[in-house]
């Protein structure tokens, strides 16, 4: 088909309309590591665009010969994959459970799920119950509390109703049982919502913070985002200590947001893309009825 000079006009006007969005996307993150690698005197003077000038890696050099940095890093990496694998058992369940028009009390349970979006004990009550259940200073702390999210649950729960019910009537017939549909004919056709909600949870864990700095006391127990954050508040960075000289406290306190944020985004910018394919049908075939 012969395409019409009004439609040729508008893939161009697309086209440039894509890549000036792609270019403001890409800018922010770009810039993030071209600071990262440059040297204070041309970041203070706000030369630093797209590349590096001055290319300088002394601040990466001193956040990773640090022993606490990895000793946190590597609690990050537990935190993130223990929690996603509770979450995603926990949040699988409910919604699976939900989705069934036949659950005795199922609108209760939808409506008390969703009450918890907008309502909650507040702080002081949940360090009160943390502390109490003896959750203080241990990874259960950072790893419970949060480990169903509502939002995640109903994508999940809308997902599998628009599943046809012919096919586990049929598995039911061919002599499953509950468990046996959900994880023989459930599960494996629902690995594009599966793999979106990994994304979301383990990005959540990967990025949390502020649960640590409330419930963990002990500095080898912090993820990396607390000893970061800490360097940044020049409160337990051990780079300030007296082997450090005033010049090398100037370069490192002028690109150390920079470092800091590249060093916590690689691992989830490295494990994107495998799951990127399923990130767009995930979230939609779950959110359409």
């Amino acid at each position: 088909m012969k395409e019409s000079k009004q439609y040729k006009i508008f893939k161009v006007f697309n086209v440039c309309i894509l890549l000036i969005i792609i270019f403001c996307t890409l800018y922010p993150f770009i810039n993030v590591v071209a600071q990262s690698f440059s040297s204070e005197s041309y970041i203070n003077s706000g030369q630093v665009n797209l590349f590096p000038k001055g290319f300088n890696v002394e601040t990466y050099q001193k956040v990773l010969s640090d022993t606490m940095f990895w000793i946190n890093y590597k609690n990050t990496v537990v935190y993130t994959v223990v929690g996603t694998v509770i979450s995603m058992f926990l949040t699988t369940i409910f919604a699976y459970a939900l989705s069934k028009r036949r659950l005795v009390g199922r609108r209760f349970l939808t409506v008390f799920a969703v009450f918890t979006m907008f309502f909650n004990g507040g702080l002081i009550p949940n360090y009160v119950l943390i502390n109490a259940l003896g959750f203080a200073n241990s990874m259960w702390a950072i790893v419970i509390p949060g480990a169903i999210s509502i939002y995640n649950m109903l994508i999940m729960k809308s997902f599998f109703e628009n599943m046809p019910e012919e096919l586990e009537e049929a598995a039911s017939i061919d002599g499953l049982n509950t468990y046996g549909i959900l994880l023989k004919i459930v599960l494996p056709l629902s690995k594009a919502v599966i793999a979106t909600m990994v994304l979301f949870y383990a990005v959540a864990y990967w990025n949390s913070w502020f649960s640590a700095f409330i419930y963990l006391d002990k500095k080898e127990l912090f993820p990396v985002t607390i000893y970061l954050r800490n360097m940044i508040a020049g409160t337990t960075s051990g780079m300030s200590a007296g082997a450090t000289s005033a010049d090398n406290l100037t370069q490192i306190s002028a690109n150390i947001k920079s470092v800091t944020m590249v060093l916590t985004i690689l691992p989830i910018l490295t494990v994107y893309p495998f799951v990127q394919k399923y990130f767009v049908s995930g979230v939609m075939l779950g959110s359409v009825k």
